[in-house]
């Protein structure tokens, strides 16, 4: 492990207050190259989360709050003429930037969140049939507040599994919320940290993190697991390949969070659920009797049985 990781950690870990496993969720999910959604009702920190990472690893950073009207041109961007030079100018949108953080991804338009959404996957937008690559990294941390809440839709399975994990930051814990309560009232908490990195360095610890091997009886692993996920009589759609790929990855971070340059079965059974769970779509019946993904996930984990391998 990168002797900057520590670093990091602590910096974010003085903001965040009380969230050490989240926070080393969204590290692992942001060096494993991925995406992740943060779920959970208003004002338990998801914005404070994703500014303080933005600061913290140096990144540019840009903030769209969706809403209702905020169309795909806010987000890809789009041509002007420009009169002097007779020719049509590219105006760049918000994902011409190193960290997004999409504010309430789930109140906007379809059209809108598939435009991001294929910025997320392909790396890149076309514009009037032009293409422009986005900077490097390029992570979103998109927010939204629970199915139900007002004015909010709920994200389609295509577009839930370009996000490499979901989590949900929950109400901080008694003595936490006495440490935020007494240092916030006076100064923004983003005026206590400072870049650890800069966006080549953190670029540089991803392809490191990205050389951690994996032997094949833990990609069987995977594969087993996935193939449950779809044969289980509770779940109408399972986890895709692309939801493999990703398990891959991030059980790759988890193992350079953890000081190993190989990933073993233990790697993979502790972030499968992260990545997994928003992926399951259950069945009318699974959904009438209020199963819940997190169940069937634990189930699968349990029924599959776990390689041992040389190290």
């Amino acid at each position: 492990m990168n002797e900057k990781i520590p670093e990091i950690l602590r910096q974010i870990e003085t903001i965040v207050v009380g969230k050490n496993e989240i926070v080393e969720k969204i590290l692992m999910a942001i060096l494993a190259g991925g995406h992740v959604l943060m779920e959970d009702v208003p004002g338990v920190g998801k914005t404070t989360t994703a500014m303080t990472f933005a600061k913290v690893l140096g990144l540019d950073t840009k903030r769209v709050q969706f809403t209702s009207d905020t169309v795909p041109s806010d987000i890809i961007g789009y041509s002007v003429y420009d009169k002097e030079s007779g020719s049509f100018v590219y105006k760049p949108g918000a994902v011409m930037t190193n960290l997004l953080l999409a504010d309430e991804i789930n109140r906007t338009s379809s059209k809108t969140q598939s435009a991001l959404l294929e910025a997320m996957e392909e790396l890149h937008v076309t514009v009037d049939g032009k293409t422009y690559e986005l900077p490097q990294p390029f992570v979103v941390l998109a927010t939204q507040n629970p199915v139900g809440s007002a004015g909010t839709q709920m994200l389609p399975p295509s577009q839930m599994d370009r996000f490499m994990i979901k989590i949900s930051m929950g109400y901080p814990d008694f003595e936490s919320q006495i440490s935020i309560l007494r240092d916030r009232h006076t100064e923004n908490p983003l005026n206590r940290v400072t870049p650890v990195v800069d966006r080549e360095q953190l670029q540089a610890l991803i392809q490191e993190a990205a050389k951690a091997e994996i032997q094949d009886a833990v990609y069987e692993y995977v594969t087993r697991l996935t193939q449950a996920s779809r044969e289980h009589p509770m779940v109408q759609l399972g986890v895709s390949p692309r939801g493999a790929l990703a398990v891959c990855r991030m059980a790759k971070a988890y193992a350079y969070l953890n000081g190993r340059d190989f990933v073993i079965p233990e790697d993979v059974a502790a972030v499968f659920p992260d990545v997994c769970c928003h992926r399951l779509v259950l069945t009318t019946k699974a959904r009438m009797m209020e199963e819940r993904p997190e169940t069937v996930i634990a189930a699968i984990l349990d029924s599959v049985k776990m390689p041992v391998i040389k190290q």
